[in-house]
């Protein structure tokens, strides 16, 4: 496991990095802008994607900065690619430390993924097949991002639809070995475990029972739309735009009586809702976290 080496701050340019809370939070977007300002909710954090504010200036650096100073702030990244077949794009990596040395989010997470080919930049976030090559690749991409940030990412675990003929690690062997020698954290999304689990007819209890849980530092909750393919069968598509399915609260109560309250975010980026119902899923991620600390907590009084 390489060492990695922190970057200085500059005080005087740069917040404080504040620690997410062990609590739950919301994608922000600019739908909720001033409703947030105005009313200051109690909430535990905000997540934004990285590429949304890679831009010099103008209202959403304004009205971020303004978020930033009153709530936690974690970054979660789609473009850097990093399960691709070539180099990582040095410009955007230089893009994205300028960020994160702007805002000194809590945390900062990346997918389990490519989106890069040659010259073209897809829309999708694309599996990779889970072989020694891949698993070389994928490890030194995370060594470069985490020296040039000088500080450690989390990795999310993919929604996933099929699976590659070639693969000779399991998808947790992968990921676990990833995190042994790169010493990054993990995101663990749980919408895409029950995705994934139902579109490869696999157990997602298992699945998360058998997750490297020691190394999640953030979880994920999201909406998926359900469809079926040509013979009929379940599949369902990792679309964030409606509520958490209530297999998807069981799986997540499942993991927080595994490992406890983490930071906890609502992913809802499409056909997004007033904020009144996106604050509500929080809410409500935020009482399955108390619950289960709770019944813990009365178990080892009487235990």
């Amino acid at each position: 496991m390489r060492s990695i080496a922190m970057a200085p701050q500059n005080d005087e340019q740069s917040p404080r990095r504040i620690a997410i809370p062990p609590r739950a939070g919301v994608g922000l977007k600019p739908d909720h802008y001033r409703t947030i300002l105005d009313s200051n909710p109690d909430i535990g954090f905000f997540e934004v994607h990285a590429e949304n504010y890679m831009g010099a200036g103008g209202p959403p650096h304004r009205y971020l900065s303004r978020i930033r100073d009153k709530f936690p702030l974690s970054l979660h990244g789609v473009g850097l690619s990093i399960g691709a077949d070539r180099p990582l794009d040095r410009d955007h990596l230089k893009r994205l430390s300028e960020l994160i040395e702007r805002y000194q989010p809590g945390l900062f997470s990346e997918h389990l993924a490519w989106s890069t080919h040659d010259t073209a930049y897809f829309d999708d976030l694309l599996p990779v097949p889970y072989t020694a090559e891949t698993l070389s690749r994928v490890i030194s991409h995370i060594d470069e991002v985490q020296e040039t940030l000088g500080r450690q990412m989390l990795l999310e675990n993919p929604s996933t639809y099929l699976a590659f003929t070639e693969s000779i690690y399991s998808e947790i062997d992968f990921i676990a070995e990833i995190v042994r020698r790169t010493g990054c954290g993990l995101l663990l999304d749980v919408n895409n475990v029950h995705v994934a689990a139902t579109n490869q007819q696999w157990d997602p209890i298992r699945y998360i029972d058998e997750y490297p849980l020691a190394h999640v530092q953030e979880i994920h909750l999201a909406g998926y739309t359900p469809e079926a393919d040509e013979k009929g069968r379940p599949l369902l598509i990792d679309t964030h735009d409606r509520p958490v399915d209530k297999i998807v609260w069981g799986l997540f109560e499942h993991t927080i009586r595994q490992i406890g309250p983490v930071p906890t975010l609502i992913e809802w980026d499409a056909n997004v809702p007033a904020w009144p119902e996106l604050k509500a899923e929080a809410e409500r991620a935020e009482a399955i976290m108390l619950t289960v600390e709770r019944e813990e907590r009365i178990l080892a009084m009487l235990g």
